[in-house]
């Protein structure tokens, strides 16, 4: 598959930035719960660009299978379709360079669409494959916009999941028949500060530590992570209490997963920095 139009003639610079404003502009309005209609979004292209109606339509894919690969939520109705080319890529990135992190974060100022206080959908973590060969334009993009990066210096990210798993955690016990237990639930990262290895202190219902690290993005189920080397530690001396908890989808249909120690054994774990010393 091609940058070609049906009409013969290669999507141009300035068409793809139409499309591509057009696209993040949509999802800008979806996240926010704003009404829109897609035919009449694809009719005003057609009448800018000449293009045909399943092109645009086509294109809109494309970028959503670009966002995904940079661990990003894309427009619903616009599933993901691959094979798309440098222009696009470079049109993507011209956009993003221009409006930052504004487009790349999900997460509404009012945490719209958090679901109700407890709720949480709970699931099996995805299966571990080997990773796909990405083009080497393709894998320079997603390490300029890295989304574990884009989640770790995301504080109000952060903060917000750590929050909805601690309420879940307390509902849980309380459904349990366990209000004991809720009682002594703790937020450790808020109330003591980061540096044990876990954000939140839970139990599980006949009284065993849970130690949670909570992970969340905005973006989809395999959106990769930061682990620190204190929190990989942790999961290996308390392998009985850590659980790694990703929370994904946030801003939109919260769900979450958990990982068991040995981490290594769902998730692929590649060091990410060094410490510098003199001695």
């Amino acid at each position: 598959m091609s940058d070609v139009d049906p009409t013969g003639s290669d999507w141009t610079d300035a068409e793809v930035d139409l499309i591509v404003a057009d696209y993040f502009d949509m999802l800008r309005l979806e996240r926010a719960g704003e009404p829109y209609v897609k035919a009449h979004r694809n009719a005003a292209l057609q009448e800018l660009t000449r293009r045909s109606r399943g092109s645009i339509e086509f294109k809109h894919q494309n970028i959503s299978a670009v966002l995904l690969k940079l661990g990003m939520d894309w427009i619903t109705g616009y599933k993901p379709m691959a094979n798309f080319q440098a222009g696009l890529l470079a049109g993507v990135e011209r956009y993003l360079d221009a409006v930052g992190d504004a487009a790349i974060v999900a997460l509404p100022a009012a945490e719209a669409g958090m679901g109700e206080a407890g709720s949480l959908y709970l699931e099996p973590p995805p299966i571990l494959v080997p990773p796909s060969a990405d083009s080497p334009l393709l894998a320079r993009l997603v390490r300029k916009f890295d989304p574990a990066a884009r989640d770790a210096r995301n504080r109000q990210l952060g903060r917000a999941g750590e929050h909805k798993v601690l309420e879940f955690e307390r509902y849980r016990l309380l459904s349990e028949d366990r209000s004991d237990l809720a009682r002594k639930v703790r937020w450790v990262a808020q109330e003591d500060g980061d540096g044990a290895g876990y954000d939140i202190l839970s139990f599980d219902s006949v009284g065993r530590e849970r130690l949670l690290e909570v992970k969340t993005t905005s973006g989809h189920q395999t959106t990769p992570f930061y682990l620190s080397e204190n929190e990989r530690l942790l999961s290996e001396e308390r392998p009985d209490a850590f659980r790694l908890v990703r929370l994904y989808g946030f801003g939109r249909d919260p769900r979450a997963f958990e990982l068991v120690p040995p981490l290594a054994a769902s998730v692929m774990l590649q060091p990410a920095n060094y410490r510098a010393a003199f001695g």
